[in-house]
């Protein structure tokens, strides 16, 4: 029977306190990042809106075969199947909570299984590469300053992008040559920044930085946008695209590839692994070991093109 539109305004309404308590839940419990609780959110609206326009009914009513013609609607749609198993980790959590709040009385996924996937391994940057990249900001100008002392401390530091564009001038300490973070979970570390990184901070600080923020001279923010805001993750992505385009690297690169490099070129370089997974913030030890595989390709493949009998 198709609900009335009185109904599914009801149920549209207890839907999104929900997914509201939820994420609540999920983030004073858990800690979890400010984008992992937007995925998980956007997840939600997909399934509720998919719900409410080909099942007429909301979160409370699904059984399992809801669920399967859910998942097989989403891979029809060409959704990659890593995409797949996170919206299914997502539609697992929530159900938990619906359960455990006795607003269900059974989860609709326990006996569906999450699919095994591979562990995709990071882009890798050589050395050289990297040097063009951070190279390859104007620094006679503002911007070009900014983007430079961006991209020396993501790579001195193994920084996420949401680390480095969210990252305050009071984090900085100069005297130490250390940079204080918060990282997923709001797990605070201390990362050294190098002399290299520190100089351009420092020169950054001294020479653009004030240029930056002739509209708005009170806010901490360490890299403003040409407004003196924030700059957002999505445009600090485009940047780097568009240096590597400009200096020929036609590797897919993002903001996270310069955090891979790294922890890799660390590793290839001596680094002890428990050093470089508390540089990088990794709470688990084996989130950090894809980075030895890395290495240790990387140094396959310089034997085999150097190497005479290679």
């Amino acid at each position: 029977m198709t609900p009335t539109t009185r109904e599914q305004a009801n149920f549209r309404d207890d839907d999104e306190v929900l997914v509201s308590q939820f994420l609540d839940k999920l983030w004073l419990e858990k800690g979890l990042s400010e984008n992992t609780l937007k995925s998980y959110r956007l997840d939600l609206k997909s399934f509720r809106k998919w719900l409410q326009t080909k099942e007429g009914v909301g979160f409370v009513s699904v059984n399992q075969e809801t669920l399967l013609r859910y998942l097989s609607y989403r891979l029809g749609e060409g959704i990659s199947s890593r995409s797949a198993a996170r919206g299914l980790s997502c539609l697992r959590a929530f159900y938990q909570f619906l359960k455990h709040r006795k607003i269900v009385h059974q989860n609709p996924t326990d006996k569906i299984d999450q699919p095994r996937l591979g562990r995709r391994l990071p882009v890798l940057l050589s050395e050289k590469d990297v040097e063009k990249l951070i190279n390859a900001p104007d620094t006679k100008t503002a911007i070009g300053m900014r983007d430079r002392t961006m991209l020396e401390l993501i790579y001195a530091c193994g920084l996420r992008v949401s680390e480095i564009t969210g990252l305050t001038v009071s984090q900085i300490n100069l005297r130490q040559g250390v940079v204080r973070t918060l990282g997923k979970g709001s797990k605070e570390r201390l990362v050294p920044i190098g002399g290299i990184a520190l100089s351009w901070v420092v020169r950054y600080l001294n020479e653009a930085r004030p240029n930056l923020l002739i509209k708005n001279l009170q806010e901490d923010i360490l890299f403003p946008s040409t407004r003196g805001l924030p700059m957002t993750r999505q445009t600090f992505w485009h940047r780097i695209k568009r240096y590597a385009s400009e200096t020929g690297i036609t590797t897919n690169i993002s903001p996270h590839t310069l955090r891979h490099a790294f922890a890799t070129h660390l590793l290839n370089r001596g680094a002890d692994l428990r050093v470089v997974q508390l540089l990088l913030g990794h709470s688990d030890l084996s989130t950090t070991q894809i980075y030895t595989h890395i290495a240790k390709e990387r140094l396959k493949d310089l034997h085999r093109n150097h190497h005479p009998r290679g």
